[in-house]
């Protein structure tokens, strides 16, 4: 999409949010467990808490767009308050999920790939 870069920090986030959610979700089909069980999985890696670590684990690999997508995201004020997490949680994991929406926005499945692996490698051991 070319006007990627037009596109409010609110839709880059609903986007993102389904690209991550799917991210994990293709990798625990390879855990191939009963769909009760790879539903509590995957709400442990789709959360506001869970996504502000993620984002601490792949910040160091952002390059500046990158970088500029994720502060636009999490300055931007839904107006919604987070459940169980902390507003600064939410913030980053809003953050996050714009990164991701970007990117799939913009065509980029190797750049998501490439960061979901990073998360995905430190975190899927602690997680499941």
């Amino acid at each position: 999409m070319d006007s990627v870069n037009l596109l409010s920090p609110s839709v880059l986030s609903f986007v993102g949010d389904a690209v991550y959610g799917l991210c994990v979700r293709t990798r625990l089909a390879a855990v191939n467990r009963p769909s009760g069980e790879l539903h509590r999985l995957s709400v442990k890696f789709v959360n506001a808490s869970s996504q502000a670590e993620a984002y601490a684990l792949i910040e160091p690999v952002l390059d500046e767009k990158e970088i500029a997508v994720f502060k636009r995201g999490r300055n931007f004020h839904t107006g919604r308050s987070p459940k169980s997490s902390t507003g600064a949680e939410y913030h980053i994991a809003t953050g996050l999920e714009c990164v991701f929406g970007y990117l799939h926005l913009a065509g980029k499945k190797d750049r998501i790939e490439e960061l979901f692996n990073k998360i995905w490698n430190e975190k899927s051991g602690t997680l499941i």
